[in-house]
């Protein structure tokens, strides 16, 4: 078949990879326009726009679906179009201009989760289970018929970037398969059924952490919004940035001399053996790696060291506001 794939982040990367490599003809991708980056805001392109001229395939960049796109778009003649993680929205008639429409692969098991962050609402929500799906886009979110499934349980450590990755190379597997069935007329499509939730664009302030929630939940949102937007804790009108935490029982690490003691109160902090400790609501949590403002990141216990005394610092305050986003992930 003939398709034209739409795509952006790195996520999207290994489904054009192995669509280009099948017995199909990728004939155009089409990925949002370049972007500054980094500190001298350098014009970038997408990783599926690298990708695209590394394979030789013709690009169309745009930041939204105008009249000229969807012009190209139908004089491609294609059979079938796929969309992962484009960043805009499909509309007619751009979808009715390939014969057989789009489908569109999701990481999530729909219809939960749908929009830009399923991966990384589903483990802010402590979800025990997620997955990828192919389903035929319709106009409305997420919302088209189901044309194959993969799922994954969760065993309570993973983080969405790391996630992401593994659910884009196995999703870039479960795509070639239904666009194999869609050109062998074998597919059968299936109506989304079970509650709907929505997963909103992630915001800078999702990162913040909530010391007097429990353990288990302060985690579960370390988990969700690291690397992006980044997980942080308020200190003093700055932020800490959290890079890595763990679940920790007071006495129970190598090197500690004091084991029975008081759990911490929520937001202080106490350096016991080689471990920096953080209370929260319940249990106390480990500060594995931390990057504190304007430095480099290290380990929790030797942030600590520097400072003039644990004793004074709280990381409970209010976390400067902010409507910072991130394109991790973005909805089709």
């Amino acid at each position: 078949m003939r398709l034209v794939f739409a795509g952006s982040p790195s996520a999207a990367v290994p489904s054009l990879t192995a669509l280009a490599a099948s017995e199909h003809e990728v004939v155009a991708v089409v990925t949002r326009d370049d972007t500054p980056q980094g500190r001298r805001r350098v014009l970038t392109a997408t990783p599926v726009a690298l990708e695209a001229e590394r394979l030789g395939l013709p690009v169309v960049k745009t930041r939204r679906i105008t009249e000229e796109v969807a012009e190209r778009i139908g004089a491609l003649g294609a059979d079938l179009g796929v969309v992962v993680a484009f960043g805009a929205l499909l509309r007619e008639p751009v979808l009715s201009a390939p014969r057989l429409g789009w489908v569109n692969l999701h990481f999530s098991l729909l219809p939960r989760w749908r929009g830009a962050a399923p991966v990384q609402r589903a483990l802010m929500a402590g979800d025990e289970r997620t997955g990828a799906v192919v389903f035929q886009l319709v106009p409305e979110l997420d919302a088209g018929d189901l044309l194959g499934t993969l799922e994954r349980p969760l065993d309570g450590t993973e983080t969405a970037g790391a996630l992401l990755d593994e659910l884009a190379t196995t999703g870039a597997a479960l795509l070639g398969d239904v666009v194999g069935r869609l050109a062998a007329g074998t597919a059968e499509p299936l109506v989304q059924v079970g509650e709907v939730t929505l997963a909103p664009k992630l915001v800078l302030d999702d990162g913040a952490l909530d010391l007097s929630l429990p353990a288990g939940d302060v985690v579960d949102r370390w988990r969700g919004t690291t690397p992006e937007p980044g997980a942080h804790l308020p200190l003093g009108d700055a932020r800490l940035k959290v890079l890595e935490l763990r679940a920790a029982d007071v006495g129970d690490a190598a090197g500690d001399s004091e084991a029975g003691l008081a759990p911490l109160a929520p937001g202080r902090i106490a350096l016991r053996g080689r471990r920096l400790l953080v209370g929260t609501g319940t249990a106390p949590l480990e500060l594995v790696r931390v990057q504190p403002p304007g430095k480099k990141p290290m380990a929790g216990a030797d942030w600590s060291r520097g400072l003039p005394s644990t004793d004074d610092v709280l990381l409970t305050t209010s976390p400067v506001t902010s409507t910072t986003t991130t394109d991790e992930e973005a909805p089709a």
